[in-house]
């Protein structure tokens, strides 16, 4: 068996892993979307929701990348591949 690249830069694997990815995270980034309205709506200073925003996209972003390259699929336990 040969691994030849296919035609497509991108096959419908990565399509599939990239929704599954943005789908687990999408609660994620809305819980801190909600907090940074709340944050906003009780009036408290602006520049509290600018404290909260950097950290939430980043753990968002994290948390995407993890699920899009499957680190939930990889067998635990020990071995070369922990």
């Amino acid at each position: 068996m040969s691994s030849e690249p296919s035609g497509s830069p991108l096959s419908a694997d990565d399509t599939g892993d990239r929704r599954r990815a943005a789908r687990y995270v999408a609660p994620l980034l809305a819980v801190g979307v909600v907090i940074l309205g709340l944050v906003l709506c009780w009036g408290l200073d602006p520049l509290w929701a600018f404290a909260v925003l950097p950290p939430m996209l980043f753990l968002s972003g994290i948390a995407w990348v993890a699920f899009r390259y499957g680190f939930d699929e990889r067998p635990a336990g020990s071995g070369p591949n922990r």
